[in-house]
């Protein structure tokens, strides 16, 4: 027996899509069906993702966002459910990080991680969910109330690591908010999970891992490799889906183990 799962008819918001994991996310589901909605401050890239989208047959738009700018994402959500129609799902994927020990992180170090990986999540997914909210209260048109939000958070969100120590905290925060977000957005159909993932294979970190620090950190993961973007489409898909609709709050590793 074969199974489907179809996002024909849905809207899908992606941040940070110009590359890495979101352009494959955004990739992923104009697959299955959904018209994507790309959004990032580099509009270039996304015009390039966007025509690779739909010479594959695929529905992609394109909007310029900055989430550390309240304003920006506002701007980008409206312009969205403008062009393409109401959001029903939400990957919120932005995100930065520094490498330095804790002693030798200044405010601005700080800053630059919380305000993308915290403060811009909560505000886009805020954003986002106010419209998904107005249209389960009927105060909003949309022909499909509830909506699917995957926070895009990270194993180190789970695993304190050194040298990332900020990093990681942003990330324990984005799961912290996820399961908060679930609980007062459940009751509406709104579901609200977070997406841990391992170390994966992309455009951004591919040369680390041929040299010999990426070596060494590859022979302590417990099958000595890294992920490939791909790995993650199947559990992307089914939490975006209507068939996730029993599972609200999780908070799902994708890390191969490593997190054990």
């Amino acid at each position: 027996m074969s199974y489907c799962i179809d996002l024909s008819g849905r809207v899908a918001f992606i941040t940070g899509a110009s590359g890495g994991l979101g352009a494959q996310f955004a990739r992923t589901l104009a697959g299955a069906g959904a018209a994507v909605v790309l959004a990032s401050r580099r509009v270039d890239k996304l015009k390039e993702l966007r025509a690779q989208i739909e010479a594959e047959g695929g529905d992609a738009h394109v909007v310029e966002l900055d989430v550390t700018d309240h304003a920006s994402i506002k701007s980008a959500v409206a312009h969205a459910e403008t062009e393409v129609g109401s959001i029903d799902i939400l990957v919120n994927n932005s995100g930065v990080s520094t490498t330095q020990r804790l002693q030798d992180v200044s405010d601005t170090d700080f800053d630059f991680v919380f305000d993308t990986n915290v403060k811009g999540a909560f505000f886009v997914a805020q954003e986002v969910g106010k419209r998904m909210l107005a249209r389960a209260q009927g105060a909003a048109p949309g022909n499909f109330t509830g909506g699917r939000i995957i926070n895009v958070a990270s194993m180190a969100g789970l695993k304190v690591f050194p040298k990332i120590g900020v990093y990681c905290m942003s990330k324990a925060a984005v799961v912290h908010m996820t399961r908060a977000m679930a609980l007062e957005w459940g009751k509406f159909g709104i579901n609200v999970n977070a997406l841990c993932p391992g170390y994966i294979d992309t455009d951004i970190n591919h040369a680390h891992w041929q040299t010999e620090q990426g070596q060494k950190l590859v022979q302590m993961l417990p099958r000595k490799r890294v992920g490939q973007p791909k790995d993650l489409d199947a559990l992307l898909v089914m939490l975006c889906s209507d068939q996730s609709h029993f599972i609200n709050g999780a908070v799902i590793s994708a890390d191969d183990g490593f997190g054990i």
